[in-house]
């Protein structure tokens, strides 16, 4: 479990094909805390499993279930990625639950003053607009935000100076693509719903 409030900015150092799965190494010698093998990070808002620490580099497994709901297995070396460690047990839940399980990938259609922030447009997936609700939560490259509007198959996040400056989400551009992962809450009463109203 994650909060969605990113602990750093990693680098991706390395990108290795193992049969139609991939081995991605990411710099995260920024997180404060130490990690060992088997532990969680949130990759720009991916659940991943470290698998091998060397130097400040975690290495992790990714799946053909992973690499085809995000955009990591095509990831270019270099490319800067949102890290937060797992939410332990009597730390505080600042932003929202977010599970790390991303729900699909949406499209950056405007462009964000890195340093001062400003208006974010994403083109949601078709099926995933039903969750997105005005003042409603979504994660957004792993990163804890409230949807300020939504409209034509878009949702609007006004973006603050500091999570343009502590994120990767000032340095999208138009056309470049975001995970995410809305509310599980939602998700949860959808499926509590359909259930009733089925059996009725």
């Amino acid at each position: 479990m994650f909060t969605g409030l990113v602990q750093a900015v990693g680098v991706v150092r390395g990108r290795l094909a193992v049969g139609e799965e991939v081995r991605l190494e990411v710099a995260i010698d920024g997180l404060a805390q130490p990690f060992r093998l088997g532990d969680s990070i949130a990759l720009s808002g991916v659940c991943c499993t470290v698998v091998q620490m060397q130097a400040g580099v975690a290495t992790f497994h990714l799946t053909g279930e992973t690499l085809q709901r995000t955009w990591l297995g095509a990831v270019p070396i270099g490319t800067p990625i949102n890290l937060e460690g797992a939410l332990r047990a009597g730390e505080p839940l600042g932003g929202h639950l977010v599970q790390g399980h991303v729900d699909g990938v949406g499209r950056a259609m405007a462009t964000m003053d890195p340093g001062q922030g400003g208006q974010l447009w994403v083109e949601v997936p078709t099926d995933l607009r039903k969750y997105c609700v005005e003042k409603g939560s979504i994660t957004l490259d792993g990163v804890s935000l409230t949807i300020a509007e939504r409209r034509d198959g878009a949702v609007r996040i006004a973006v603050i100076p500091h999570t343009a400056q502590m994120t990767t989400l000032g340095l999208r551009k138009v056309g470049e693509p975001l995970h995410i992962e809305v509310d599980v809450l939602a998700k949860y009463v959808e499926s509590l719903l359909a259930a009733r109203l089925g059996s009725a």
